[in-house]
């Protein structure tokens, strides 16, 4: 990817704590000792079982891999990172590995009987994209009680988790409340509106808590709403009560924290009869949200390299089922604590800020979208006019 990427190092938050685990030095120290190591087991015949008696045993490639995710309205699962897992473990078991999908369309009991379904059906291994990270823990419990690995993906699940593969979520927020700054100006005149998103997911906290770093006392926020399952019908609800109270001419920018939300933020901003649509932030960047940004609807959106992502946790669900610690650790450079569970070994993605200006850096040059998916006729000439062709 040619887009530059900002990282930096995450604060602790309530509930969850993110920390690197060891500094450079020590993991190349650390990597040698193990590599000698495990050169000299091989040597004699030995196999690498994972570091402990909750490693799972060994297997071949024919594994098989469970994965859940929580909903259809958020693009991005079904359309880039179920398939991009499963292209992966493919990949790395020799076409031997398999998966098996279920998404629970936003109800956490059918995710917790589809995970429980999935250990009935003796899995390998399971990759969980949680609907409710507390709901969940009692089937994780019952994954581990199996002695089936559980990773969390995109969202720290609660109870005994394995591995999480995710983004610098509080990055991803800080990333949203400094482009929304650097655009309107460090000014407290300047009012805006905080749509949030569901409290049911923890990173929906990371996300405010990284966005307030970084506009408290440079903007006033006027109103701030969660938003319930993530649900586009939810923030037009929200949206229009804002407008409501506060009037459209005194919305300078709305803080959204996905390109759901954004959409339907958008909609009723213009509903409402605005001439220019005021700085609105979004986070997955979908299609139809990379398009308003190239009209000028969507002011940016948070790109998150979901090929990335989905590779790291499917090279982590094989190394942990074929008990290769050592690689399994190399993936897991971070860790973090749950309010249950300690310690969890994490992979954590820096994110880019996409703006009109780096399109062609980001999605179209990951192969997320093509710039004819891109520039259909309504958007030939906001296309021309970017240069993306």
């Amino acid at each position: 990817m040619n887009a530059r990427t900002t990282s930096n190092t995450p604060r602790n938050i309530p509930g969850i704590r993110i920390r690197r685990r060891t500094t450079a030095l020590r993991r190349t120290a650390t990597a040698l000792a193990a590599s000698a190591a495990a050169v000299s087991l091989a040597a004699c015949g030995v196999v690498d079982v994972g570091d402990s008696a909750e490693a799972s045993p060994t297997k071949g490639d024919d594994i098989t891999v469970g994965v859940l995710f929580p909903d259809k309205d958020t693009k991005r699962y079904e359309q880039f990172d179920y398939p991009n897992i499963k292209k992966k473990i493919a990949e790395l078991t020799d076409n031997k590995g398999v998966t098996k999908y279920a998404n629970a369309e936003k109800d956490p009991e059918t995710q917790n009987t589809q995970l429980e379904q999935m250990v009935a059906d003796k899995v390998d291994i399971i990759i969980v994209d949680a609907v409710d990270s507390k709901k969940i823990a009692p089937a994780v419990q019952t994954a581990d009680d199996a002695g089936i690995p559980v990773i969390a993906y995109d969202r720290l699940a609660e109870g005994p988790i394995d591995g999480y593969v995710s983004f610098d979520n509080e990055l991803v927020g800080q990333v949203q409340g400094r482009s929304l700054v650097e655009d309107l100006g460090d000014s407290a005149a300047n009012k805006i509106v905080m749509m949030n998103g569901s409290p049911a997911d923890p990173n929906a906290a990371m996300f405010k808590d990284g966005a307030l770093s970084e506009l408290q006392d440079k903007v006033t926020i006027s109103e701030s709403f969660d938003t319930k399952d993530w649900d586009p019908v939810v923030a037009k609800a929200n949206m229009e009560q804002a407008v409501e109270k506060l009037g459209v001419d005194n919305i300078d920018a709305v803080y959204a924290a996905n390109d759901g939300i954004a959409g339907a933020v958008i909609d009723v901003l213009k509903t409402a009869g605005v001439s220019k649509v005021p700085p609105v932030t979004g986070q997955d960047a979908d299609l139809d949200a990379v398009q308003r940004i190239l009209v000028g609807d969507q002011y940016m959106t948070v790109y998150k390299s979901f090929p990335l992502q989905a590779s790291a946790a499917a090279e982590m669900a094989v190394a942990k089922v074929q008990g290769r610690s050592i690689e399994f650790d190399a993936l897991a450079k971070d860790s973090v604590d749950s309010p249950t569970t300690k310690k969890i070994p994490a992979q954590l993605v820096p994110p880019v800020a996409l703006t009109k200006a780096n399109i062609e850096d980001t999605v179209v040059a990951d192969g997320i979208y093509t710039v004819k998916q891109i520039c259909t006729s309504s958007f030939k000439s906001a296309c021309a006019a970017a240069k993306l062709n």
